[in-house]
């Protein structure tokens, strides 16, 4: 949906500057469901085709752990089955977080799940919470049509970005037409003659105010899915925020044979992280050694422009008394980006001072997802930015503005 609609947005909006006239433009909101509907069949069923190719059998219900040894599976299709097993990992997965004051149908009152399946373009949107999910979903509505609020308690948007980056976004999204209320704490809400009133007041000033939407969208954070798992049959006591916890660092919990991975455990609720240490949980068990480096954990937020980062940000380095240096790169100077007009953004890298050694990396723009695989890469052994500057990028592409941060943070850049 974050592509379609994007696509959507340009032949409204795009198309006619760079000489493609396609008439009117309409939405067709049933067919944009059913290509997404498509999209996870799809991927589902490859999921299924693996587990074939893999010999896993795949057992579809509700698992509740019996004991330290022993699972009780309620299947959908009825009945239940009992199954033994000497190693038991726990990857349940999360689900979205509730909120006081509001009370979810998925029609008016939505979580995500519910922002995948609407049935028209809500007139107006309030988005509660301002970080992945919900800058993502609003943005897909607001390009579909929705005037679209994001309302915040934090002073900026995009938890865990580094705070120059969070600042050039929101004045991209707010250039899109997103409205944004940072600093702001949602009291209540009520429904009222087919609309849903929220109420707000002001962190900082305490100053009351009446929101009014079509369409709210909860997207305060995911709490780990353990609902029916039976961790108390086997003395598994979750923390207060329902996290699965780890006794060590090969996954087990505090029964030994039982592990936990994902978005169960600590840690950011990320699919690729969960995949890590899935692959790593199992490597544990079969030959004793597995490995995930947490400090080289990506993430991406894929509106337009896309945001992704790795390592750490500025605020943390200055709370650990790091010594660091910067090198950083507009969009608007790479050849590329500017040739398909889209050229919003920057990547910045942040240094070690003394070995520069690369710390973080940080993107916005155009391609920002695909191009963190390339910090990463550096990050994981120990690459210097002089490294990554020293290796031919091709060009014309997105990546030499990359390349030109690195230059930018040892020595200089060549095109800025």
């Amino acid at each position: 949906m974050l592509h379609n609609s994007h696509l959507y947005h340009e032949a409204k909006h795009g198309f006619a500057k760079r000489g493609i006239d396609v008439g009117e433009v309409k939405l067709n909101l049933d067919q944009l469901l059913a290509d997404k509907d498509k999209a996870v069949s799809g991927l589902t069923r490859g999921i299924e085709m693996l587990f074939k190719k893999n010999k896993v059998e795949w057992l579809k219900g509700l698992g509740t752990l019996k004991s330290a040894n022993d699972i009780e599976v309620s299947l959908n299709a009825g009945g239940k089955e009992s199954i033994k097993a000497k190693n038991i990992i726990i990857a349940t997965g999360s689900e979205p977080s509730p909120f006081p004051g509001f009370e979810i149908d998925e029609k008016q009152i939505i979580t995500s799940t519910g922002a995948l399946a609407l049935e028209k373009v809500p007139e107006k949107m309030i988005v509660i919470g301002g970080g992945v999910i919900g800058l993502e979903l609003g943005s897909v509505w607001s390009r579909l049509g929705a005037e679209v609020t994001v309302v915040e308690f934090l002073p900026a948007i995009g938890a865990g970005m580094d705070a120059e980056l969070a600042k050039a976004f929101q004045r991209s999204l707010s250039k899109q037409g997103i409205k944004f209320k940072t600093s702001t704490k949602v009291v209540d809400s009520e429904k009222k003659d087919g609309k849903v009133l929220v109420n707000v007041e002001g962190v900082k000033n305490g100053k009351k105010e009446a929101l009014e939407a079509d369409v709210v969208l909860l997207s305060v954070g995911r709490r780990p899915y353990t609902e029916g798992l039976g961790l108390e049959n086997v003395g598994i006591k979750p923390d207060s925020r329902g996290r699965v916890e780890m006794a060590d660092n090969q996954f087990r919990t505090s029964v030994p044979n039982i592990r936990v991975i994902g978005d169960a455990t600590v840690g950011p609720m990320l699919a690729h992280k969960a995949e890590e240490e899935g692959i790593a949980a199992v490597e544990y068990i079969t030959n004793g050694h597995g490995h995930v480096n947490y400090n080289v954990i990506p993430s991406v937020i894929y509106t337009h422009p896309e945001v992704a980062w790795v390592g750490k940000n500025e605020q943390q380095l200055k709370e650990e008394g790091v010594k660091y240096k910067i090198g950083s790169f507009p969009f608007a100077a790479n050849s590329r980006a500017k040739t398909i007009d889209d050229a919003e953004g920057l990547v910045k890298i942040i240094t070690d001072a003394e070995t520069d050694r690369i710390l973080g990396a940080h993107i916005i723009g155009p391609n920002a997802g695909e191009m963190i695989a390339e910090a990463c890469l550096a990050m994981e052994y120990g690459g210097s930015a002089e490294d990554v500057a020293r290796t031919c990028h091709a060009h014309p592409t997105m990546s030499e503005a990359f390349k030109e941060a690195c230059m930018a943070a040892y020595s200089k850049p060549i095109h800025f």
